[in-house]
């Protein structure tokens, strides 16, 4: 921890795991900032902020089943002694107690704060260096710029996964801050190559409509629904399979009519990645991604590059996305293919298949040039100047 002189950091970091349960890949998303700094040999406090939903206010937090599922995650990873998923407002705790935060805050060197999750102005306040972790580039910025709290106010160091943030290309504004940019780590001892073809599939996991949409100048920057109804007859123009395992409400019946008729295959996304090792096995056992973006992200043309493709590309699997403008950032062409029309999606698809073994190949080999955790997590400690 700080003052240590070894070189170890103390890290806080907040993210959602029990606040958005049997969601493996959002989990995930979480973990490999969790391991991944941990790895590097820092000590690492993970601490997620939540308030019930009003039918468990009266509930003890323990009983909750986010409680439940955040301690069977931290304990699936070693990091049941490095926890603690505390209700807001409060002192309550499952995990660690609350003085324990404090005394870790107390001496930590930096706090990485997913879309500020955490407020506690007793933990935030001695850390020295807190940096706003932004996963989901436009929409952040722009609800700020509608006037709404997106909490980047205790922050003084601003973190993004929108690699064109900032640039002529990308229209969203930087609300007035210098936004430092990342690509999403995966470690690569826990993603492995899986080897072989998989099972046929081109697979996702993802939901039909996460939250709001915003729009400014005009422009709707919308859900996955949105980027998803032009590629409805993505499986009548090949002959791939495709199957999504796709959070989508019963009453989108017109949408859910028209995906079956079209041949799209779905799967109850919880039983498929509704811990995080459902979510590696089910990834894992895909032949590649269909990467299908938010339309938000696609029409800000932020670079948003997804951390669930960064886990395919670990796992020797291509990844066929729907370009972002991280094209201009990542190399695509063979292992990752961009697209940005359903022909582009069609002629992606069939060049993945006419040389399986090569675009596999080259999906590791860009997992561990760019995507390493050691290097994207130790390249982003030294530009945010966190040092014991």
């Amino acid at each position: 921890m700080s003052g240590a002189g070894d070189g170890r950091l103390g890290i806080v970091l907040s993210g959602m795991i029990g606040g958005d349960p049997f969601q493996g890949g959002a989990s995930w998303a979480v973990l490999q900032y969790a391991l991944g700094l941990r790895q590097l040999g820092h000590d690492v406090l993970v601490v997620e902020e939540w308030e019930p939903p009003a039918e468990l206010a009266s509930a003890s937090l323990s009983e909750t089943p986010s409680a439940a599922y955040f301690q069977q995650v931290m304990a699936r990873f070693g990091l049941t002694e490095s926890a603690a998923l505390l209700r807001a407002g409060t002192t309550e705790t499952v995990g660690l107690a609350h003085a324990h935060l404090r005394a870790f805050t107390a001496r930590a060197d930096l706090l990485l704060n997913v879309s500020g999750l955490l407020t506690d102005p007793d933990l935030l306040a001695a850390v020295p260096v807190r940096a706003y972790l932004d996963l989901d580039p436009a929409f952040n910025q722009l609800w700020h710029e509608s006037g709404i709290d997106m909490r980047f106010t205790p922050h003084n160091r601003f973190v993004t996964v929108g690699q064109a943030l900032g640039t002529p290309e990308c229209p969203v504004p930087t609300c007035g801050l210098e936004w430092i940019t990342t690509l999403p780590p995966v470690l690569l001892d826990r993603w492995p190559a899986a080897g072989g073809p998989g099972d046929g599939s081109f697979t996702s996991v993802g939901n039909w409509r996460g939250y709001g949409s915003v729009e400014q100048d005009e422009v709707h920057y919308g859900q996955r629904v949105h980027s998803m109804r032009p590629l409805m007859e993505l499986p009548r123009r090949t002959d791939a399979r495709f199957r999504l395992a796709l959070a989508i409400h019963p009453a989108e019946r017109r949408d859910l009519q028209a995906l079956d008729e079209q041949g799209w295959e779905l799967i109850d996304p919880v039983e498929a990645a509704g811990t995080p090792d459902r979510y590696e096995r089910f990834i894992q056992r895909s032949t590649a991604e269909l990467g299908i973006a938010k339309s938000g992200y696609v029409l800000s043309r932020s670079g948003w590059f997804s951390d669930r493709s960064a886990c395919y590309l670990a796992s020797g699997r291509p990844v066929l996305a729907q370009d972002t403008g991280f094209s201009r950032f990542l190399p695509a062409g063979e292992g990752l293919l961009a697209f940005a029309s359903l022909g582009d999606a069609v002629a992606g698809v069939e060049a993945i298949r006419a040389d399986y073994p090569r675009h596999a190949r080259r999906a590791r080999e860009l997992a561990e040039d760019l995507l390493d955790s050691d290097l994207v997590l130790g390249h982003l400690l030294e530009r945010l100047g966190a040092s014991s």
